[in-house]
């Protein structure tokens, strides 16, 4: 037992929860821990200069390292900052420790300046908020919330720090941290009831969601979706690489129109999710997505999406890593000779199909690529044919993204992470803490133009520590999407072809020379040919010599409704 201060202890208690890094941006209240970082060799706190960019960068390191991340913000409007970002990390399950400092304890009932009740601000984005009011209750509670942002299904917990806590002495007594085991068997009953409806199945479709990834179940599912000889789609609004893009039958990413989504269904006899979101709409639509009728085998982490939207003929409850092999043997088991064959011959025409489509798919980028200004689908597969196969790809390209994940050489459960929860800004200071996770990998980060300006003063982090992330800004100069759905609307913006408030232009954006401004050497690309010799340069320089590049590429603004 050792006598020290809270801010030194809640140092040691990070440490023991096997954080290394601490994203923040700080004020008057988390002066105490600034103070104890003073003479902390063991931790690096990585500066934003904004509190969404700090929620972001912590988000992307979750997600790229698989464990607990670390945000340290400022009081009510620090936490106001960082809530859009907060919201993404929420949607994506990312485990991490979100605290701020909050005033002495001594004078809070006169609501002083930025004093605000934090836990209660937190408790919609997060899976538990409290305030620590006692340094003696400070290494129980840090220790609920890293074990709590851990069990599944994982995300972000939040802790309110005041002053005097950090500044009182304990008796500190150093533990090992609490872990809930993620790997659990789905209920055997459920599991043999799924067996049985898959094993009869003879038009299946699957669902390849984040569960997949966090598990680290490519092995799995790869079994599993040749067995049932099945097409693959990514979850609609697909935040990490849950299967092997390279693999004959994945089908890229699942629409998020309903429409478009009943036409795909509505050729399959039963619909299977592994850790996949059912279904997440951009828009209303007096279609239902689900065919009425349609069996659903619905696998996950979170009991929240067993069933949330449509009812499930099965729903388990489990891991799929630790799930899938014994549901892979009881199909197997159940099947007849007559079922087997019929599989075996639907993996080669699925396989021959997806092939197809996806040779149709580059055969229109490159069809595209001569065409001016650059088109999108030409860049994303010029982009994805220059990266090497290592390279991890962090997407925010919002509206020019269609093909990107069949493109790309995703084939391992860190190789491609997205925005999950649409709260846009993500990208760039995500890239930055995905790249601080994966240091050794190429790292690439694709991002609208509007995305871009939510959280550009990211860039100056990623110069200051000396982080490789190669930034491509598709500029389109607006926000196209909203330019699509306005004109899906039919009424007075397409008619009349003013768009209000949806220009980014009169002064154009020049992200070459704000990026020169932030440290970031940047170039504008106006043609392929360009980029390719770009990316042949930048690629092994941000590996080699830890820097960050920003590509300013101008592409095709036109739209059409969706």
């Amino acid at each position: 037992m050792a006598k020290m201060s809270g801010k030194r202890a809640f140092l040691e208690l990070l440490k023991a929860e096997e954080i290394t890094l601490l994203f923040g941006n700080p004020g008057t209240t988390e002066l105490p821990l600034m103070d104890a970082l003073a003479v902390e060799e063991g931790l690096r706190y990585i500066l934003a200069l904004q509190e969404a960019s700090v929620m972001a960068m912590a988000d992307g390191y979750a997600q790229a390292s698989g464990g607990l991340a670390f945000a340290s913000l400022h009081v009510s409007p620090g936490l106001g900052n960082a809530m859009g970002m907060l919201y993404d990390a929420t949607k994506a399950g990312s485990p991490i420790l979100v605290t701020a400092g909050q005033h002495d304890q001594s004078f809070t009932v006169t609501e002083p300046i930025l004093w605000g009740d934090l836990p209660r601000l937190a408790r919609p984005l997060v899976k538990w908020a409290e305030e620590v009011r006692r340094v003696e209750d400070l290494p129980r509670l840090v220790r609920r919330a890293a074990k709590t942002a851990l069990a599944p299904p994982t995300g972000p917990v939040f802790l309110s720090l005041p002053s005097d806590v950090l500044n009182a002495e304990i008796d500190f007594v150093p533990t090992k941290p609490s872990r809930v085991a993620p790997l659990f068997k789905g209920d055997p009953d459920a599991v043999k009831a799924a067996a049985r409806i898959l094993a009869r199945a003879e038009r299946p479709l699957l669902i390849a969601g984040d569960a997949v990834a966090k598990s680290r179940a490519f092995a799995e599912i790869v079994a599993f979706a040749e067995l049932l000889a099945v097409p693959v789609y990514a979850e609609a609004i697909p935040n990490t690489a849950s299967f092997p893009a390279s693999h004959p039958l994945f089908r890229g990413a699942m629409t998020r129109l309903a429409p478009a989504i009943r036409a795909i269904l509505e050729r399959h006899d039963v619909l299977v999710s592994l850790g996949g979101d059912l279904f997440t709409m951009s828009l209303p639509s007096a279609v239902e997505p689900v065919p009425e009728g349609l069996p659903i085998v619905h696998l996950d982490t979170d009991p929240w999406e067993l069933g949330k939207n449509y009812p499930e003929a099965a729903a388990i409850l489990g891991d799929p890593k630790t799930t899938l092999p014994e549901l892979c043997a009881l199909i197997e088991s159940e099947r007849t000779a007559g079922e087997r064959e019929s599989a075996r011959r639907r993996l080669a025409a699925e396989k021959e199909a997806a092939e197809r489509a996806r040779e149709a798919l580059w055969a229109k980028a490159q069809e595209e690529a001569g065409l001016l200004p650059i088109r999108p689908l030409a860049l994303l597969a010029r982009v994805a044919k220059a990266l090497p196969p290592e390279t991890v790809v962090i997407d925010e390209t919002i509206s020019s993204g269609a093909g990107l994940r069949s493109f790309l050489k995703s084939d391992d459960p860190q190789s491609f992470f997205g925005v999950r929860g649409g709260g846009i800004g993500w990208g760039i200071p995500a890239a930055i803490g995905a790249k601080l996770a994966l240091p050794d990998r190429p790292l690439v980060a694709l991002v609208g133009d509007g995305s871009a300006m939510y959280t550009c003063q990211a860039l100056w982090t990623a110069a200051h520590e000396r982080v490789g992330v190669i930034v491509l800004i598709l500029n389109n100069g607006g926000y196209r999407i909203l330019k699509q759905r306005t004109n899906a609307l039919r009424g007075f913006a397409q008619q009349s072809g003013r768009y209000v408030g949806m220009d980014l232009a009169d002064p154009a954006l020049d992200f070459v020379g704000l990026a020169r401004a932030m440290g970031v050497e940047g170039r504008r690309i106006t043609r392929l040919e360009e980029l390719d010799a770009a990316l042949l340069e930048a690629l092994p320089r941000a590996l080699r010599e830890n820097r960050p590049f920003l590509f300013d590429v101008a592409v095709d603004g036109s739209f059409a409704p969706v």
